[in-house]
């Protein structure tokens, strides 16, 4: 297998760690593949679009989420690192309301996948931050969602920084007890 896979703190969020063969000329491993994904996570997802970002230190991009037409992300950075969080947004959940970290680097290879009905977000921890993911829905700008970056009821520990650079509609985020959220 490609991958091993294990549960974060939110057990439908998952960690997947390439298998990665390396030599005195680099390296090289397979980042994605549908069968063997579908496999070692027993998910059956299809994904339908490819976003790429790049980030300079201490941008903050989240945490975001589609209201209507959820997306389900597969995520990973292929330079510098980020911390990454997620958020789960299910009423029904026994996890509403709680958050998972972890950093993902271009040196760690590490790839997460968030499910639909969570929040999703990140902080740039290096110099500057190239991030992928794959997304199981198109992007919606009139469903866009961002649930407050700091809010208190969820407490995300994020890194020590200074004040992070953020977007007008993530600085605007709304806080878990106002949000639009999932059943």
């Amino acid at each position: 297998m490609p991958y091993t896979v294990k549960p974060t703190a939110l057990p439908e969020v998952l960690i997947l760690d390439p298998k990665v063969f390396g030599d005195d000329r680099g390296f090289f491993f397979e980042s994605f593949n549908q069968r063997d994904f579908d496999q070692v996570t027993g998910l059956d997802v299809r994904f339908v679009q490819d976003n790429h970002s790049r980030s300079s230190k201490g941008v903050l991009r989240g945490l975001h989420y589609q209201i209507q037409h959820p997306q389900g992300k597969l995520v990973r950075v292929t330079q510098g690192e980020v911390f990454d969080v997620v958020v789960d947004l299910r009423r029904s959940s026994a996890h509403f309301g709680k958050w998972a970290g972890e950093v993902l680097s271009a040196d760690n290879n590490r790839q997460l996948w968030i499910p639909p009905g969570f929040a999703h977000g990140f902080v740039v921890t290096s110099e500057s931050a190239e991030f992928l993911y794959k997304t199981t829905d198109y992007w919606y700008p009139e469903h866009e969602r961002s649930l407050l970056w700091n809010d208190p009821d969820v407490g995300v520990e994020w890194p020590n920084f200074a004040e992070p650079n953020l977007a007008a509609k993530d600085a605007a985020g709304k806080r878990l007890y106002e949000a639009e959220v999932f059943a």
